[in-house]
């Protein structure tokens, strides 16, 4: 079977790509690696597969399918990388984001293929934002007025994020609680339940056979380098979105124990001192947000598909946003040759010189994330 390639001006091909390019095409098995190429998406780093299968009756004996990379194009079975951020893959990140929407929105419109009813619209739903406590003031674009340089920056200065006095800013601090966010997460959500069950009368037992909350969340860097969480929070019946929760379990409810759950002092991690570093106690910050997810808005309503495109945007993002690699770092020289900015450098270089301290955080390991473990 012939095969035509589409036209490619012959400036943008030098001859040993061009060459390549003809063998590829004119080779028997082209149709193959198309296939598998197609198969993959457009993955910008697929996966190269090497080995074999072989299935047999287990009473007989018999062979009953046998198959071997040693048959595919190259002697390799090309599959997709299926890496979620966008920096390293956009085909597999695209993937990834529609995905994480569909999960979103049929969390909170319903899916009959995800085995979640309609009805879940008539629950409480709630899109909090937690965020991190100040690690000292930084350079921003307030509402009205100027920044504390007393300059007004242009929505993509580079200063936007950075900190007004380096010599001050809690870099050593701004990791630490990057590093510890998934634990303090999981002590609201503790709190959280426990707000609900104050709030009815009933114990933490008690609770949990009359209401069932279920979530989901997306980390996102602020310009600082600082993590905060968006979640969708859903109240459910005892039985999971099938069942309707009580009559009590209200809206204003969640939000307040959302509130009251993120500021209680249960809600806190701590780190102890090592050596030059004092013991700390990480808090969330106090921007806190949680508005109810309505299914039709108004123009100021959070509605179902904005809250699912929201996380879905952001599912496939990490801390590259900063500035930062999305890659781990081998040593700080990589720096250099990236043209890292000095406020996440700094950032990095806290998680190098708190590794020791901490080895049990490796913090070292996840420095091109700014010290989270995800």
């Amino acid at each position: 079977m012939a095969h035509r390639a589409s036209p490619v001006p012959a400036p943008l091909l030098d001859p040993t790509t061009l060459g390549d390019l003809l063998r590829v095409a004119s080779a028997p098995d082209y149709t193959r690696w198309e296939d598998q190429i197609r198969r993959t998406g457009g993955c910008s780093d697929p996966i190269h597969l090497t080995g074999w299968t072989l299935h047999k009756d287990k009473t007989t004996g018999e062979t009953l399918h046998h198959y071997t990379t040693a048959n595919e194009p190259g002697g390799r079975l090309r599959v997709a990388c299926g890496n979620r951020r966008a920096s390293r893959c956009p085909s597999c990140a695209w993937t990834y984001a529609g995905d994480t929407y569909h999960l979103i929105r049929a969390g909170l419109a319903g899916d009959d293929r995800r085995d979640v009813p309609t009805t879940v619209r008539d629950h409480p739903r709630v899109f909090a934002t937690l965020t991190a406590p100040s690690f000292g003031p930084v350079h921003n674009r307030p509402d009205h007025g100027t920044c504390r340089c007393g300059a007004q920056h242009a929505t993509d200065a580079p200063e936007l994020g950075t900190a007004l006095d380096p010599t001050t800013y809690d870099y050593a601090g701004a990791v630490l609680f990057n590093n510890h966010a998934g634990q303090l997460w999981q002590r609201f959500t503790t709190r959280l339940r426990r707000e609900l069950a104050a709030r009815a009368g009933l114990t933490r037992r008690e609770l949990a056979d009359r209401l069932r909350v279920s979530y989901g969340k997306v980390a996102e860097f602020q310009k600082r380098g600082a993590l905060h969480f968006h979640a969708v929070i859903r109240l459910d019946g005892p039985e999971g979105p099938g069942t309707p929760p009580p009559a009590w379990a209200t809206v204003d409810l969640l939000a307040d124990a959302i509130r009251a759950a993120a500021a209680h002092s249960y809600t806190s991690v701590s780190v102890p001192a090592a050596e030059d570093q004092p013991a700390r106690s990480f808090r969330w910050g106090t921007q806190l947000d949680a508005r109810p997810v309505k299914a039709f808005g108004d123009g100021s309503d959070i509605t179902e598909q904005a809250v699912a495109s929201y996380v879905a945007k952001y599912s496939t993002k990490a801390a590259e946003t900063t500035g930062t690699l999305d890659r781990r770092i081998g040593e700080l020289a990589e720096l250099d040759r990236h043209q890292v900015p000095d406020h996440t450098r700094r950032l990095i270089t806290a998680c190098r010189d708190l590794d020791a301290l901490y080895p049990d955080r490796r913090l070292w390991a996840w420095a091109h994330m700014l010290g989270f473990r995800g």
